[in-house]
């Protein structure tokens, strides 16, 4: 294979480059961990975070503050994107640590220019939801000085298919903004049921429309906030058929209107706020008005940010016991656990190692909620209480401390 370019990035205050290899946005997963990944960084004393991947301002709502350190990010980052578009090479190298995000089968995104990056050292950081790797997955993770999992369970999963170098550094969480505080009083006269998550068979929503169905029949005061929009495109055409909900459409955009099949599946209008396009600094206000929260996912490759977002809020949580969230369920005191999961059996799907949660179990624990308000509430404080050592800085200054001993 031929040496690619070398490239060299000079920060002009002296501290050392890390570059990332994902996106940075106020409205996805990923773009959300480079967002705050960046933002832990730019006070750091001796690292100075770039941006492999170009974004804009269109990518992002934030407080003035925090759009000044993202200026900052871009202004360096773009220089590193005009090297990158500017080679013939499909391949490049920086004299630089460089952090590459890892999907299932342990593929890597393009950085800027659909070209593909390495650094000294590379460093793959992983969420994914496939358990088994292929050949040529497992020869990937060769690339890597180290490969740092979302999750535990990704991190056994790694290691089940042979990876040694792995460990696992868990999402953090803006707790400046995600914290509890007082309700508006909006939903005063109504019970309020939070889900959160693109919409898909993994995240489990057609669990979510099924309890709420019998729900909101016992309890008229029923109210569902879904978070469920995504900027992607749709592609989990066999939902429909694997859960026995209403076919998915599609927007021109390629783009799902949740509300449409939220009521498409049973959800009176009247029991219905589905939220269009959010940015994450907008959810704090919205979750806090919740008197819980729901998550029956099958599958997280990380923790899920979502419901660590909501737990931070002090709003009780419910749970899944599979995959990601048994890094959150570190006893039955900071959330409710929906233990009944069986494998779940869907064509079309790698379901290895997902879990299937019970609807019925599901209403049982919103009716626990409904039931005792005060005993929830103390569930809520002990998941605030918990989620409060998990900042967004400590989980990234323990992110450096594994990839230190790498650095050259």
């Amino acid at each position: 294979m031929t040496t690619p370019p070398l490239l060299t990035i000079t920060p002009p205050d002296g501290r050392r480059p890390l570059v990332f290899s994902w996106g940075v946005s106020s409205f996805y997963g990923w773009g959300l961990y480079g967002l705050n990944l960046a933002l832990a960084l730019s006070t750091h004393p001796v690292f100075c975070p770039v941006a492999a991947i170009e974004f804009g301002a269109t990518d992002l709502v934030l407080d003035p503050l925090r759009e000044q350190s993202c200026a900052e990010l871009h202004s360096l980052s773009a220089d590193l994107w005009a090297a990158l578009a500017a080679l013939s090479a499909p391949h490049a190298a920086i004299d630089a640590p460089v952090l590459v995000g890892l999907g299932n089968d342990l593929y890597g995104g393009d950085a800027a220019g659909a070209r593909t990056l390495t650094g000294q050292p590379p460093i793959g950081v992983t969420f994914f939801e496939r358990a088994a790797l292929s050949q040529a997955g497992r020869e990937r993770a060769n690339e890597f000085a180290m490969i740092i999992a979302g999750s535990s369970w990704n991190e056994a999963m790694l290691r089940a298919n042979g990876i040694i170098a792995t460990t696992t550094v868990l999402q953090g969480v803006d707790t400046s903004i995600f914290h509890p505080a007082p309700r508006s009083g909006r939903f005063r006269d109504r019970f309020v049921i939070f889900s959160g998550g693109k919409l898909e068979y993994r995240k489990g929503q057609d669990l979510v429309v099924a309890a709420f169905r019998v729900f909101q029949q016992r309890h008229k005061e029923a109210l569902l906030i879904t978070a469920w929009s995504t900027p992607w495109y749709w592609r989990d055409d066999g939902m429909a058929a694997a859960t026995g909900t209403a076919p998915i459409e599609r927007a021109v955009d390629g783009t799902v209107d949740t509300a449409r099949w939220a009521l498409a599946n049973g959800i009176p209008s009247d029991a219905l706020i589905a939220l269009g396009r959010t940015p994450n600094i907008a959810l704090p206000h919205i979750v806090r008005e919740a008197d819980v929260a729901l998550f029956p996912n099958r599958c997280e490759g990380g923790t899920n940010l979502p419901a660590m977002e909501c737990m931070a809020c002090g709003v009780p949580v419910i749970l899944s016991a599979n995959t990601g969230h048994m890094d959150l369920l570190v006893d039955d005191a900071v959330a409710l656990r929906l233990s009944h999961q069986t494998q779940p059996v869907a064509d079309g799907y790698d379901t290895q190692e997902w879990g299937e949660s019970d609807v019925e179990e599901i209403i049982e624990a919103l009716e626990t909620v409904w039931r005792d308000r005060q005993a929830a509430t103390a569930i809520g404080r002990r998941g605030a209480d918990f989620i409060s050592s998990m900042t967004w800085q400590r989980q990234t200054d323990r992110l450096l401390g594994v990839i230190e001993p790498f650095l050259p």
